[in-house]
């Protein structure tokens, strides 16, 4: 959920409801925001190779659902969590599908969904906000059914050391605000994933069209398997 800015703060350790306020707020605009970050990252996921088709889904960080819509025309179901009421309130009148369950959760805690249950699990733009991201991996490990999948596309961790970090301009106050947000390497992710059992398939980085070259990627993404 997030757009780049290059003005990252440090933040306490837990900073949840800061973050949800912040998500609340930012619901109102999120998808006509010009934001080069959330479009590129609903890009990437229409191009990767996921067998999407009659799986059982649960999406992690599901937001607006930008991408909800996208999976439930797809998947047999989708399981859509997200920690801010407002995204979910917009996700809702989004959504209108039987085969979409949207949960307000904060997925730092234990996810409502039962062991070996869904055939993939998808977070997009959504660790930036998790200081310690192993316990998500170790989840998503849990409920994947052998042979399952988890696909996580986040904000570059090269992004991150230039300061970038979701942010949005209030539409009544003009001020700009930005959600709490912590910094992970790509090492964070990949051992991770590696201590939860999870196999790499993939790591792939990403720029949007038209960036200057060289350029910073914008995206990582990646691909793993139970």
């Amino acid at each position: 959920m997030s757009d780049s800015n290059d003005s990252t703060e440090s933040r306490p350790a837990d900073a949840g409801a800061e973050i949800a306020r912040a998500y609340d707020r930012w619901a109102r605009t999120y998808d006509t925001d010009a934001n080069t970050t959330r479009d590129l990252d609903a890009d990437v996921l229409r191009q990767s190779s996921l067998a999407i088709d009659g799986r059982d889904v649960l999406e992690v960080g599901c937001g607006t659902g930008k991408n909800t819509r996208w999976l439930a025309a797809r998947a047999r179901r989708v399981v859509a969590m997200d920690f801010s009421p407002g995204m979910l309130d917009v996700a809702r009148g989004r959504v209108p599908s039987e085969r979409v369950t949207l949960v307000q959760h904060d997925i730092r805690e234990r996810w409502p969904v039962d062991d070996a249950s869904v055939d993939l699990v998808i977070g997009n733009l959504i660790l930036e906000h998790v200081s310690n991201v192993a316990p998500i991996f170790a989840e998503a490990a849990r409920v994947l059914r052998p042979g399952g999948v988890m696909y996580s596309c986040e904000l570059h961790p090269y992004r991150q050391l230039r300061g970038g970090q979701a942010h949005f301009t209030d539409e009544w106050s003009g001020e700009v605000v930005f959600a709490p947000a912590f910094q992970h390497t790509i090492a964070e992710y990949v051992n991770a994933a590696i201590a939860s059992g999870l196999s790499i398939q993939r790591l792939d980085e990403w720029t949007e069209t038209g960036a200057a070259s060289p350029a910073i990627p914008r995206l990582l993404s990646l691909q793993l398997r139970r």
